[in-house]
């Protein structure tokens, strides 16, 4: 049957517009489609900002494969582009000599990940390169960096519409089954309501992708993971930060911990923490920074009273419990559901920003080539 568009891309966050961008300029008809009013209005512009390195995911997961894949496509991908960033690195502190001993573990376990540039130094070595900072020892990170992610997401988005994508927005998918030729028929309400059929559909909506392939009758329900909302908190210094490069403590469960990340501008902000919430909120509790005074000062402990204001708050979509092993991203296409020309991208939270292009490239190849994809199982 005739169908109204090869590939429908669900959701105009960063890896959505990444994954546009890859379909088009692989020759694809894209439509992408947003419910929000812009780009990147969820976890892609709520986020620290930071290009990951690639240390602390377990190896051969695609969290590690990904993010370092990603990393070096990333700053090429700047570079060419003229996308603001600075590979600034980073020190991961230890507070204690307890701590330094699992020093060595991180970067055995970046080694793995093919992370080979790390390296550490002492605590006095550590204040020689940031005075202010207090730690018994530091793994240095060079190849950690920062981006503004709005002007990535630009960039985007301008290669895929070069490339004949057609965005849409305040425009929400409603619903939609797998007809019995194996295309897609399409139900979106909003400012451009419409029923479509499709060859090919990606879903990227990030914190509702579970929600978005529930939608999408056909498709084995066990196959479709649980939502799980892990919201943090940022606080921003009032003032010049003490330091060139971005200082993160040891990491815990749920995240890295309240560490500290600079913008291209020199403002610092702390964050995220961890709260594990019920729905999409993004209401920030200024109380919450009472407990970010003490851990911040683990590693600079002349953080001056009243020097937190609230910034903004994030949501880490994940599809993992709080009492549940971190879940690894899923790229969940046909070898694993059996529904051809469909992809569902799940758990993709840190370091979806940094693995964007890679994640994007990874998506392509699970969805097949365009012309042969009719007999994929």
């Amino acid at each position: 049957m005739a169908v109204d568009i090869d590939c429908v891309v669900l959701g105009a966050g960063v890896v959505g517009l990444a994954v546009a961008r890859e379909l088009a300029l692989a020759g694809r008809e894209v439509l992408l489609v947003e419910a929000a009013e812009a780009i990147g209005t969820g976890t892609s512009s709520r986020n620290s900002e930071v290009i990951h390195a690639g240390i602390y995911y377990p190896q051969n997961s695609l969290k590690a494969r990904l993010c370092v894949a990603g990393k070096h496509k990333l700053y090429a991908y700047c570079a060419e582009r003229g996308i603001p960033h600075r590979r600034l690195g980073k020190l991961i502190v230890a507070a204690d000599p307890q701590q330094t001993q699992r020093l060595a573990q991180i970067a055995e376990r970046a080694a793995l990940n093919g992370v080979d540039d790390l390296y550490q130094i002492s605590g006095v070595q550590a204040r020689e390169l940031e005075p202010a900072l207090c730690c018994d020892a530091a793994l240095v990170s060079p190849s950690t960096g920062i981006i503004d992610s709005h002007a990535l997401m630009l960039t985007l988005q301008g290669d895929a519409e070069n490339h004949g994508t057609q965005c849409v927005f305040h425009t929400r998918f409603s619903s939609g089954r797998i007809l019995d030729s194996g295309e897609f028929l399409l139900r979106f309400e909003g400012a451009e309501a419409m029923e479509i059929t499709a060859h090919s559909v990606v879903n990227a909506c990030g914190l509702s992708a579970p929600a978005m392939a529930r939608k999408l009758v056909g498709q084995p329900a066990e196959q479709i993971p649980d939502a799980y909302f892990c919201r943090g908190n940022y606080f921003t210094l009032a003032g010049k930060a003490p330091f060139s490069r971005l200082i993160y403590p040891m990491p815990d469960h749920a995240g890295l911990g309240v560490h500290l990340t600079l913008d291209l501008g020199g403002q610092a902000k702390f964050g995220p923490d961890t709260e594990w919430i019920e729905n999409e909120d993004y209401t920030l509790d200024a109380r919450r920074g009472d407990s970010f005074y003490a851990a911040v000062r683990r590693y600079w402990p002349d953080l001056p009273d009243g020097a937190l204001n609230p910034g903004y708050t994030g949501i880490r979509p994940k599809i993992s419990g709080p009492h549940s092993p971190a879940a690894d991203f899923v790229i969940a296409g046909p070898a694993i559901h059996g529904v051809r020309n469909l992809v569902n991208l799940f758990g993709i939270e840190s370091p979806g920003l940094t693995a964007c292009l890679a994640i994007a490239e990874a998506t392509r190849a699970a969805l097949g080539d365009p012309a042969t994809s009719d007999q994929t199982p």
